[in-house]
């Protein structure tokens, strides 16, 4: 919860406090205030209803949650302030061909990963321990399904919002997801003999 909170927090403040440089963005919608919920959507069920659903989690370092939540404070700070304040989008980019195919992917995006999440919690039935093969939906294909379902959001936002702020988030999520999901692909098959020789770590039939 702490790490990821200031992510939600801080844009949500942002909308509440910074009024917008340019006059159009207040009042009607546009696509800064979409771009704007996908981004406090994300973070909303990451930091507040992701963790009540967590059965177990491994032990995390200070170094890694001290990290993970200054990160998370930047990546607030800059969106939340870009898209509250000087996002600048004209009415026809609601249907350009980056924005509507940014936002499918974005959303399929999330799709993915609330699938993977379910499906990682209910590997163990209550009382057992130990690890277990996930199947289903994209572990078909990848060992960290949720991981991609991630990267596919902003990859999808980033295309959205075609700016220099929100092109960086997917470069970001993939240096910090793509090296997580390798070393849980690797743990798999070290783990069990019967692993899916043919599963992928994070991107389906490339990687």
């Amino acid at each position: 919860i702490v790490q990821e909170m200031p992510a939600f927090l801080i844009p949500v403040a942002c909308a509440i406090l910074v009024k917008p440089v340019h006059s159009q963005l207040q009042g009607r919608l546009n696509a800064g205030q979409i771009l704007f919920g996908c981004f406090v959507l994300h973070y909303f069920q990451r930091a507040v209803i992701y963790p009540f659903f967590i059965r177990s989690s491994s032990p995390t370092t200070f170094g890694a949650v001290s990290l993970a939540t200054v990160t998370c404070v930047i990546n607030g700070y800059l969106h939340g302030r870009y898209l509250t304040r000087f996002s600048d989008y004209p009415d026809n980019w609601l249907t350009s061909p980056n924005f509507v195919l940014g936002i499918i992917l974005f959303f399929i995006g999330l799709t993915i990963n609330l699938h993977s999440d379910h499906i990682l919690r209910n590997l163990r039935k209550p009382g057992e321990t130990g690890y277990k093969i996930p199947r289903g939906g994209l572990f078909e294909y990848v060992s960290g399904a949720n991981f991609f379902g991630e990267v596919l959001e902003w990859v999808g936002y980033g295309l959205a919002g075609w700016s220099l702020v929100t092109t960086i988030m997917p470069f970001i999520s993939a240096l910090n997801i793509i090296p997580r999901a390798i070393h849980h692909h690797k743990n798999y098959r070290e783990k069990f003999d019967d692993y899916p020789k043919d599963r992928k770590a994070v991107i389906p039939f490339v990687l």
